[in-house]
């Protein structure tokens, strides 16, 4: 009889490879492992348990047992449209947990306590305090001029044409180069920063700033790293017109700066710090709340495991 395996020793999101891309082949569990086989065969080895989110393709397979398997390493999978540019489904172990989700929803259903959060918000991605006096909407008012500011500031200094973000999910190739490039690469954020947002226990679809949608929360949070990230890559991959697959070239990018920023070490620390300038204090867990999907016997020290 095969001795039992070890319980797993799940890795810290913030040490985790940050995303992912699988397409075309069968994703599957051999010989204890998280593999894609292709169509001659042929397979590939994933880190599953030191990987922050996998998106999947069209053209992807996931048997249970590998979804099983992602379940119980704490990663999130995600399956996405051709290069990304649509979110189907995600899925990950535990989700909200049930206290940080009624001091995430106080907070934003309060409009006092919400106007805090958003400028704060405001103040960690543009490094200075928001003009006083100001609503929710004003502010997102003044957030989107700035926006698109930047994005002409940035597409100038590549030496880029920018028309503006303008895309159509249902005709990907419609689109020009830059807002390919642009589409693939928020993607990836969107991915790392959803799969950081359901591992701190909070809820993507609550969010203060983008409300109404299902990452709302998610879309709050990637939006404070975008333009020190992804823009300025799928900008410089625009500007150099890589022959093949350019979408490619931005994922592979979009990745090594992940890591060069420090991302995933980054993203729950900056979403606990925001969601305190509402100035309330969290409430503690209730009795018999339920635990993190992967118990240890070892405080991690991350709250990144729901601990």
């Amino acid at each position: 009889m095969t001795g039992l395996l070890p319980p797993l020793k799940p890795i810290p999101i913030k040490e985790r490879m940050s995303v992912l891309f699988v397409e075309r082949g069968e994703i599957d569990v051999l010989d204890g492992a998280f593999v894609v086989v292709d169509v001659t065969g042929i397979r590939t080895h994933i880190p599953v348990g030191g990987v922050a989110c996998i998106m999947l393709e069209p053209g992807t397979r996931l048997s249970h047992r590998a979804a099983a398997l992602a379940a119980r390493v704490g990663t999130l999978l995600v399956w996405v449209g051709e290069a990304g540019v649509r979110l189907y489904s995600a899925g990950q172990p535990g989700g909200a947990r049930s206290d940080r989700l009624l001091y995430q929803a106080r907070l934003a259903l309060d409009e006092t306590l919400r106007l805090k959060v958003v400028r704060k918000m405001y103040a960690v991605r543009f490094g200075e305090e928001p003009p006083a006096r100001r609503s929710v909407e004003q502010l997102r008012g003044i957030e989107g001029v700035r926006v698109r500011q930047t994005y002409q500031l940035l597409a100038r200094q590549f030496g880029i044409t920018w028309k503006g973000r303008d895309y159509d999910a249902e005709d990907w190739d419609s689109a020009d180069l830059p807002n390919r490039c642009l589409s693939a690469a928020t993607s990836c954020l969107y991915g790392v920063t959803e799969a950081a947002v359901l591992a701190a226990g909070y809820a993507p679809a609550v969010g203060f700033i983008h409300t109404g949608k299902p990452l709302s929360f998610v879309y709050d949070v990637a939006d404070v790293y975008k333009f020190e990230t992804v823009v300025p890559v799928a900008f410089k991959v625009a500007a150099s017109n890589p022959p093949g697959n350019p979408e490619r070239t931005v994922r592979l990018a979009c990745r090594d700066i992940f890591r060069q920023t420090r991302l995933l070490e980054r993203i729950i620390p900056d979403i606990e710090a925001m969601l305190a300038a509402g100035e309330i204090t969290p409430p503690d867990p209730a009795p018999g709340t339920v635990g993190p999907a992967l118990p240890n016997p070892e405080n991690l020290g991350d709250a990144g495991h729901r601990s």
